[in-house]
């Protein structure tokens, strides 16, 4: 490298005898001011060169340094020709046989910098080039940023690990277990995160090393010359560039189910910039990044909105980083015409994702969004119940992961004697196989009462977004020879009797499955024209609700049955 060779070569120059037979110290330098004036420097020791072109938020590996004697480290433009440009100057003198730590810090311009700290050089006497313990990564922590106050870091779930560093200081070496961490940037009370950045030691390969981890940049560019922004930077025991660590996200599917005209089109805002323009009614985003452990606000304006300042409602949210999460807006933001009219919101499933589990599967996530429709439970036939009493605003407990086949749906009410809707999912149809979907309940069941609105149906989001998919209704009955279909009485105790009404003669299956999907009984039916009555004896069922289905090669009928004691 070519600021080592220079280096060493200063040195002996400086001592002018063979650096090997003097003291020495190890030594490492970092260049850490955001200063423009000073992103690159030539140094030098004494007269002779040290640095040329050194740039800014790079490192040196660690060096012998001379150790007892005092010398004098210069700093010039990169532009220099001789020890005369320098700058700024700093006496030195290095204990034998200490490793240090040198971060060059602050501001040389005399002006466009609020605050503006003098260039210096803020030193650490007990370096390290490898951790104390094997398998671990220990980390000096300095506070580099001219306009960042005192601050903590917290690791969520592990509590504070640097308590109130001020500019200008180290905190001493972490010996932390090599692993990926989140790092919390807070104020120094530690109840306000300011920041949030990914340390991925583990993914990294880190371990056995020791890192010097650097504050670095301005939290408020615009008072600092449009500089560089804050960020937590890390210098390898190798130096080189410094490793930017990447800010903490979390991913992040909005879904539009406000069935509201007055918000069919919106502009929605994040922290006051445009994230999604023109986002309309049934339609999704795709999982995309956004920023996670700091406050955010989400603003919702009309449609031609020119600034967040148009917005007519927003929301402050705090994610967790690496997370997945499904935002679906529902409810009203029309003071009058809709009855219900629960206010215009934001419902949060924090444990989304993005594709299945287990391949070849397809995960369902159900979200109720339909604001007059009352609680309902929803049957996959020939799976099982897989939404229980799920009511407005609400998501099913966590994700129904099934193999990826044609399913009927089954909207029930909260009784789960009543069908009220029945829809087609054609899961392997639409080729859905290693997919996670949001199935969302929309509209309105009585468009009547809700300004002649959108009808209820089921609606599907993709993980990458665009328009919902519309289930199909399935209107009637699927069996064409079947006029008429009827059980009683429900609940039942003992004898559970079908009246049907034959068009035409037909062979029919007739199956119970109870609601975890399980066939617990089945019979085949060779039925002649006209009105047939059929009896089911229930003493071999336990109490609960059932799925009674009538199918064929051209369709099936299913009604919902409760068995009593």
């Amino acid at each position: 490298m070519k600021i080592n060779s220079l280096l060493v070569l200063a040195f002996a120059m400086f001592l002018g005898i063979n650096a090997q037979a003097q003291q020495t110290a190890r030594l490492q330098v970092i260049h850490n001011s955001a200063d423009a004036a000073a992103s690159l420097v030539d140094v030098y020791l004494d007269t002779a060169l040290l640095f040329d072109d050194f740039a800014f938020r790079t490192a040196t590996s660690f060096i012998d340094a001379p150790a007892g004697v005092t010398f004098k480290v210069g700093i010039a433009p990169s532009n220099s020709t001789s020890v005369n440009d320098t700058i700024v100057g700093f006496d030195v003198m290095l204990m034998a046989n200490e490793t240090y730590v040198v971060v060059a810090n602050g501001i040389v311009s005399s002006t466009g910098y609020n605050p503006s700290p003098a260039f210096g050089l803020d030193v650490y006497a007990m370096g390290r080039e490898n951790s104390n313990q094997a398998g671990e990564t220990d980390v000096l922590v300095c506070h580099g940023s001219t306009d960042a106050p005192a601050v903590d870091v917290q690791v969520p779930g592990a509590g504070t690990i640097v308590d109130n560093l001020e500019y200008g200081d180290f905190q001493g070496y972490l010996e932390l277990a090599n692993a990926d961490y989140t790092l919390n940037i807070t104020d120094s009370t530690g109840s306000v995160v300011v920041a949030s950045f990914q340390a991925p030691l583990q993914t990294l390969g880190l371990a056995d090393s020791a890192l010097v981890v650097v504050a670095s940049g301005f939290l408020d560019p615009s008072q600092n010359s449009s500089g560089p922004a804050f960020g937590l930077w890390v210098a390898l025991p190798s130096g080189g560039n410094l490793i930017e660590l990447p800010s903490s996200t979390a991913r992040v599917q909005v879904i539009h189910n406000s069935a509201d005209a007055a918000a069919s089109t919106v502009d929605i805002y994040l922290n006051g910039g445009m994230l999604i323009d023109d986002f309309d009614f049934r339609t999704a985003s795709p999982f995309i990044d956004a920023p996670a452990e700091v406050g955010i606000n989400i603003g919702i304006a009309p449609a031609n909105s020119m600034s967040v300042a148009d917005t007519i409602t927003s929301f402050d949210l705090v994610l967790a980083a690496n997370e997945k999460y499904v935002v679906t807006a529902n409810g009203i933001v029309s003071a009058t015409g809709y009855n219900p009219s629960p206010a215009f919101g934001l419902n949060i499933f924090a444990t989304g994702r993005e594709e299945a589990s287990q391949s070849g599967n397809t995960d369902i996530l159900v979200m109720h969004g339909s604001t007059d429709a009352p609680p309902v439970d929803v049957v996959a036939v020939g799976v099982g119940t897989i939404v229980d009493d799920i009511s407005y605003g609400e998501y099913n407990a966590d994700y129904l992961e099934v193999g990826t086949a044609d399913l009927t749906l089954e909207i029930y009410d909260a009784s789960g004697t009543t069908l009220v809707a029945t829809f087609s999912a054609p899961l392997s149809t639409l080729s859905l196989d290693d997919s996670a979907l949001v199935v969302v309940a929309s509209g309105f069941l009585d468009p009547s009462q809700n300004s002649n609105g959108d009808a209820f149906g089921l609606f599907v989001a993709l993980p990458s977004g665009g328009s919902l998919i519309a289930l199909p209704v399935v209107t009637g009955l699927e069996i064409n020879e079947v006029k008429s279909f009827n059980i009683y009485p429900n609940p039942v105790s003992d004898q559970l009797n079908i009246d049907l009404e034959v068009m035409d003669r037909v062979d029919l299956q007739m199956e119970i499955f109870d609601l975890t999907g399980r066939k617990v009984e089945e019979r085949a039916l060779d039925l002649n024209t006209g009105v047939q009555s059929l009896q089911v004896p229930m003493a071999g069922l336990q109490k609960g609700s059932y799925i009674l289905r009538l199918a064929n090669e051209k369709g099936a009928i299913n009604q919902r049955f409760v068995k009593l004691d």
